[in-house]
């Protein structure tokens, strides 16, 4: 019942049906408080509604929970520090991105987000390092990699 249930709301909000998909993640929300799968689906309708402070809860139970599958965890720790970040909470996605950081080392993702959580609090130094340390992974970059990644530490270095 439950599986059928969540799936039938992940269809529902995949299909454009965000408010009936809502409604059913809350209802499967209030019969298993502690289940970090819904947890995390309830807050990911929720951003795509808009409604992002209603997302923050169910974003953290997701991550105080267990059961979440990596893929999940991930998108829980970007979907928070993001949510954050858009409500102007920069200290708190700076630390929900750090926190996902630890766990998930090196996701462009996460890093790209907290890129511009940096840039809101005014570290705009670290957040151009760290958007071109991104960069510089990548193979758009391609034979300026070194120079790029060099420069992501050194922005202020003139000869």
């Amino acid at each position: 019942m439950r599986d059928d249930e969540l799936a039938e709301a992940v269809r529902l909000r995949e299909a454009g049906s965000r408010e009936e998909a809502r409604e059913l993640l809350l209802s499967l929300s209030e019969r298993h408080p502690d289940d970090a799968e819904i947890a995390y689906q309830t807050a990911w309708v929720h951003d795509a509604l808009g409604l992002e402070a209603e997302a923050v809860p169910f974003y953290e139970r997701a991550l105080d929970g267990t059961g979440l599958a990596a893929d999940d965890r991930l998108g829980a720790f970007t979907g928070l520090g993001s949510t954050f970040r858009v409500l102007g909470r920069y200290g708190e996605a700076l630390e929900v991105f750090r926190r996902g950081l630890a766990e998930y080392p090196g996701d462009q993702g996460l890093r790209t987000f907290m890129a511009m959580a940096l840039y809101n609090t005014g570290q705009a130094r670290e957040a151009v390092g760290t958007l071109l340390k991104v960069l510089a992974e990548t193979e758009e970059v391609g034979r300026y990699r070194r120079a790029v990644d060099y420069y992501a530490d050194h922005l202020d270095e003139t000869v």
